[in-house]
């Protein structure tokens, strides 16, 4: 009896031990996001000076900061929100659709060919953007791929990847006497994709979706190198070009608008996380 308490109470310690160690974690992941919330509200001055400083009678500027940011410039940011949630959610959509699809196919079909696809797909994952970007700006340019109307091809290249890696994974794990049961009753391929199996992959949707959006949104780069940064500028870059003169930033200004982008993101994570490791599992480990 004595050693089953000795065990229950070395147990608790560990557990103690270990909710410490990931608050601290915790702590130090989010301080950063605690800065840009704390320093968004407080004049430019003091941003520099005081910059983990909470805001006090002197240095609180309210919503001024948002004001500054949204106004600054020849450049309305209302322009900027709108090409960010036009990119992201085409982007988005196609990846999901044409990704399943593809997965679909190399998974049921599964000849060499279609292995073949599905290895450089898994390849492109490790191959570091920077090794292709001014090849992928030229090619952009050349074949009119540099709109918000036509960039969400270029992610549909760059994210199909990582969709078709989940969706093949969670293909394999649908029985194929399912979709025998719907060509029986009369439905081709396509019908049976969509009523058959589009429905199935809806945890692999979702994760795959959650995790699309939050690149595509937050992404600066691919936009900055393949976008009329003059004419299409998405929030991101809005954000960059938060400058006066001589290089000059508003740093309030920056802190202010890095919020505003990053709160529907947090937002829409905090109310979808629980299917990330869902579809992650259901994509990565079945089949």
């Amino acid at each position: 009896m004595a050693d089953k308490d000795h065990a229950l109470a070395a147990d608790r310690r560990r557990k103690t031990a270990l909710s410490i160690f990931l608050g601290v974690v915790c702590f130090i992941w989010c301080l950063p996001v605690v800065s840009v919330v704390i320093n968004s509200f407080k004049d430019n001055t003091y941003v520099k000076t005081d910059t983990f400083a909470l805001p006090n009678s002197d240095t609180f500027v309210g919503l001024q900061n948002f004001v500054t940011g949204m106004t600054f410039g020849n450049y309305p940011f209302y322009k900027s929100a709108l090409y960010s949630v036009l990119i992201t959610v085409v982007s988005t959509f196609l990846i999901l659709m044409f990704c399943s699809m593809a997965a679909w196919f190399i998974a049921r079909v599964n000849n060499k060919v279609c292995k073949v696809i599905y290895y450089l797909c898994i390849f492109s994952m490790v191959v570091p953007f920077q090794m292709v970007m001014f090849t992928l700006s030229k090619t952009a340019d050349t074949l009119k791929l540099n709109t918000p109307w036509t960039i969400p091809i270029v992610y549909l290249g760059f994210g199909a990847g990582l969709a078709i890696f989940m969706f093949v994974g969670f293909v394999k794990s649908i029985p194929l006497e399912i979709e025998e049961a719907a060509a029986i009753d009369g439905c081709g391929p396509i019908r049976t994709f969509f009523t058959v199996v589009l429905p199935m992959l809806r945890p692999t949707l979702i994760s795959v979706g959650i995790l699309e959006i939050m690149w595509v949104w937050n992404d600066y780069l691919l936009p900055y190198l393949v976008l009329d940064v003059n004419e299409y500028r998405t929030i991101p870059i809005h954000i960059q070009y938060l400058k006066g003169s001589y290089g000059t930033v508003d740093l309030g200004a920056t802190m202010a608008l890095i919020l505003l982008a990053i709160i529907p993101v947090i937002v829409f994570y905090l109310i979808c996380q629980k299917y990330i490791i869902k579809g992650v599992a259901a994509g990565a480990v079945k089949g």
